[in-house]
């Protein structure tokens, strides 16, 4: 039996074989994050301050689901709703992220949050429920998008040595070359400014708007040890710079850029290696590169690291849409957007960017 209910968790009985899905108050926060905590499948993205982050710098609603079985929490869905003029109308879990979803003890529990976050998408009047599951569920009423996601995962090994040995041998020559250089050096600390200014340019050159600067430096503010900025620093000054997850065993470099002089340098593979060594060194299990469509640059990139590609299994459940969304640079129906933004001047895009990527979830 399968019960929706808006009653306060203190009202509940003990023990209960019904499940009931109510909306997160700040007084569950702590066992939010205990279940994310402990659960094997829960990511960062899970984590209960996102809703902060998103509300507070892009002005976004966020809609956190519980599942309780009495006064037990069996499961959680964090979702936001995202309206874009221009991209449509969409609850995602978790929007601005790569994974998301439901995460819950068992399959009563996460088919009540999914029907529960179809009928709130029906509420909304969304044209779509997208849950981006890193494997797939079997959940009534949802579709699995058409394969084009990917992510890129494997074991950190003992030693720096052994990590460099699992690098294939070109890859391997290249980064050779830039930690022998000795007029690059990696510089790790909370510099926004920095961060922004490379990464900026470095996603303007492939097309992409930018999120305002105020939602890194909130990530930041929010997470606090478990998020690391790290730059490499050449001769002419900062070339490269990363944003860095940490959480349960594994590290995500989710948002990095470089300028031109980086290629020439390595300076962009350098990055990336230095996150290695500071990870296996603090005792990380996992190195999670992350995200990429099939088809594109980074997809390519990470499997010249020695990456195998791991599809990434996102259900939608359509609304008032008709069609699976298809919200994506490789949509030919962007095609001139993307063409025309890299070739805009920065404080153009800058000014600009933050206005349109917050509809691209």
């Amino acid at each position: 039996m399968i019960a929706f209910s808006a009653n306060a968790k203190d009202e509940a009985p003990l023990v209960s074989t019904t499940v009931s899905v109510r909306p997160m108050v700040d007084d569950d926060e702590g066992e939010w994050e205990a279940l994310v905590a402990r659960h094997p499948d829960t990511g960062f993205f899970h984590r209960a301050g996102w809703r902060r982050v998103v509300e507070s710098t892009l002005g976004h609603r966020a809609y956190y689901r519980c599942a309780w079985r009495g006064r037990a929490l069996v499961g959680i869905l964090p979702l936001i709703h995202v309206r874009s003029p221009l991209f449509g109308n969409a609850l995602i879990s978790m929007a601005f992220g790569t994974y998301g979803g439901i995460a819950a003890s068992d399959n009563e529990a996460a088919q009540a949050l999914a029907d529960d976050a179809a009928q709130l998408g029906e509420s909304l009047a969304v044209d779509f429920v997208e849950l981006r599951h890193d494997t797939e569920q079997n959940l009534s009423g949802y579709l699995t998008k058409p394969e084009l996601y990917f992510t890129f995962r494997r074991p950190i090994a003992a030693t720096d040595d052994l990590n460099l040995k699992a690098v294939p041998r070109k890859k391997r020559a290249d980064l050779r070359k830039a930690i022998k250089n000795p007029d690059l050096r990696c510089e790790v600390g909370p510099d926004i400014d920095t961060f922004f200014r490379i990464y900026s340019e470095s996603v303007r050159n492939l097309g992409t708007p930018v999120l305002p600067k105020r939602f890194y430096a909130a990530i930041v503010k929010e997470f606090g040890p478990a998020v690391e900025i790290a730059t490499i620093c050449g001769p002419g000054g900062p070339v490269s710079a990363m944003m860095t997850y940490y959480f349960k065993d594994r590290v995500l470099p989710y948002y990095s850029g470089a300028s031109f002089a980086a290629r020439e340098l390595h300076a962009f593979d350098l990055n990336y290696w230095r996150l290695i060594e500071r990870a296996c060194a603090r005792g990380y299990t996992t190195y999670d590169f992350g995200r990429s469509k099939r088809g594109t640059g980074a997809f390519d990139y990470k499997t010249y690291w020695g990456f195998e590609p791991e599809r990434l299994n996102y259900q939608v459940h359509l609304v008032r849409g008709t069609e699976m969304p298809e919200i994506n640079p490789l949509n030919p129906k962007y095609h001139l957007m993307v063409e025309a933004w890299k070739r805009l001047p920065m404080p153009v895009a800058n000014f600009l960017g933050p206005m349109i990527a917050r509809q691209i979830a």
